[in-house]
């Protein structure tokens, strides 16, 4: 089945025309204009801003230009109102064309026939790290590199060795004791860490980097990293690899979603990622060390206690090193912004928060609600804005063609947040999860592709089970310890490659 988007004919917010050398495009081949397609209208006539040579992506965000002055959360809806469910912005310079869609029929269609071995561009500054610029002369051409740096038959064979080992929910759950004491511990860390106002002292931020750090540790590697150390220094491993994390997300926003010269010239920008990727490597393997050395003193561990690294280690030691390492980077900033937003969706909504707590409380282990609090918090507040595929095939979508190799960014968070899919929208509701389906809220009615925090099909997250526990854990010891209040301005939300939930924190966290 073919679906439609005709890409010359798209949209366009930024047109870039340029140099060769300078510009990637795209071309419709003619087999492409064979297609059967309706006569369409030229993007020239469809209404928005205009561009102009070389210029005229820039004026677009330059004074008086009308996107200008205006962060990544705003554009994505800005986009959708002057242009409707289909955009597209051109390529400039290092940064390919990309095509974003609002629309949760044509998201669904392009993921469930990108899902054999789906193509997902993202970082490309750590894959030209891991795959170019840290590769000596001896490395074999099929050596592993990551699953987010990895595509085609190589990923696919990553992927299908650590599926077994970390998306079994009967394994996963098998590391519960060990995150509730994380949870327990970081629960009197907070308390002790309280003023006068029962406000948190210090940076809450880095405190649940903190959390999600010693947590994603103890399920990775099977030791804890002691990052609750009141005796920490900043420049200990753990500050560093939490810096190192969260420099990662930052710098390749500016390098891997931002027009750049990077991959012509060496920028003091490249050059800074590319030693920042580096220190976050020989972190991650320093850690990884100490725990293999744990490992050699206590083989006697029966396999449902093992850590990660160590069941992979029976199946491949490079799969084991490269997920380890992939673990303690993308498990902390991701899970730490989650508990940070579903906190605050429970302290704005106190009858929400009283109502989990006696679930919590009730010991009746179904959990319920607490997982409807989560799916609800990740569906207004979610880490990542949406969802990206490089297409192998051609489609025609809402009207238009779309050619293949082509990179489609779908507006899942737009999406979550629309009256159509999900009525009342903006408000906190986890009871539309478990409603039955004669209520008009529950979530069974919305488009399945209308919200995806995780991902979809093959490619969705790997971590999703072990985050989902860590959350679950944490926040039902909170509840069970605190009255969880705010008091103040609403917090900031900031765009880059993932959702930063900004202060200032006016959480109050009272004793129950």
């Amino acid at each position: 089945m073919i679906i439609a988007l005709h890409y010359s004919k798209l949209r366009p917010v930024l047109n870039f025309s340029c140099l060769q050398q300078c510009v990637r495009t795209v071309t419709v081949s003619a087999a492409t204009e064979k297609l059967q397609q309706t006569e369409l209208k030229s993007f020239r006539e469809i209404p928005g801003p205009s561009s102009l040579p070389i210029m005229g992506p820039f004026l677009h965000f330059m004074p008086g230009g009308s996107l200008h002055n205006i962060n990544s959360t705003e554009l994505t809806h800005k986009l959708y109102d002057i242009y409707g469910p289909i955009v597209r912005i051109d390529s400039m310079f290092s940064k390919d064309a990309i095509v974003l869609l609002y629309d949760a029929e044509s998201a669904g269609i392009i993921l469930r026939n990108e899902n054999n071995m789906p193509i997902r561009i993202s970082f490309k500054s750590l894959s030209y790290y891991r795959q170019k610029y840290k590769k000596s002369e001896n490395d074999r051409t099929d050596r592993p590199t990551g699953l987010v740096s990895d595509h085609g038959e190589l990923w696919k064979s990553f992927r299908s060795a650590v599926n077994p080992v970390l998306l079994q929910p009967k394994t996963i759950r098998l590391y519960s004791s060990a995150l509730e004491e994380v949870a327990t511990d970081m629960v009197e860390r907070l308390r002790s860490l309280r003023d006068e106002n029962n406000r948190i002292r210090g940076q809450f931020d880095q405190e649940m980097n903190l959390w999600s750090l010693e947590s994603i540790g103890v399920v990775a590697l099977g030791n804890r990293l002691n990052c609750f150390d009141s005796n920490l220094q900043d420049d200990s491993p753990v500050k560093r690899l939490i810096e190192c994390v969260h420099q990662m997300f930052v710098l390749s926003n500016e390098l891997d979603l931002k027009p750049s010269i990077w991959t012509y010239v060496s920028t003091p920008l490249f050059r800074k990622t590319m030693k920042m990727y580096e220190e976050q490597e020989n972190l991650t393997k320093y850690f990884i060390k100490k725990a293999l050395d744990d490992i050699k003193m206590n083989k006697s561990k029966s396999d449902d206690e093992k850590p990660v690294l160590e069941k992979l280690l029976d199946i491949n030691e490079e799969y084991a090193y490269i997920m380890a390492s992939d673990m303690l980077v993308a498990g902390v900033d991701t899970t730490s912004n989650t508990m940070s937003a579903t906190l605050y969706l429970m302290a704005i909504n106190q009858d929400k928060q009283q109502k989990l707590r006696e679930e919590v409380m009730s010991k009746n282990g179904k959990r319920s609600y607490l997982r409807a609090c989560i799916k609800e918090a990740m569906r207004i507040l979610p880490v990542v804005s949406g969802n990206m595929r490089r297409t192998t095939k051609e489609y025609n979508i809402l009207g238009y063609h779309i050619p293949e190799n082509v990179d489609i960014a779908f507006a899942h968070q737009h999406l979550s947040m629309m009256e159509k899919y999900y009525p009342r929208p903006t408000e906190f509701i986890p009871e539309r999860w478990l409603t039955n389906k004669s209520d008009p809220l529950y979530y069974g009615n919305a488009h399945p592709f209308a919200n995806s925090p995780f991902g979809f099909g093959v490619r969705s997250c790997i971590g999703r089970r072990i985050a989902e526990l860590e959350v679950e854990t944490f926040l039902s010891k909170i509840v069970e310890n605190f009255q969880v209040e705010w008091s103040g301005s609403s917090p900031r939300v900031e765009q880059t490659s993932i959702n930063y939930f900004k202060g200032p924190f006016n959480f109050i966290f009272k004793d129950l």
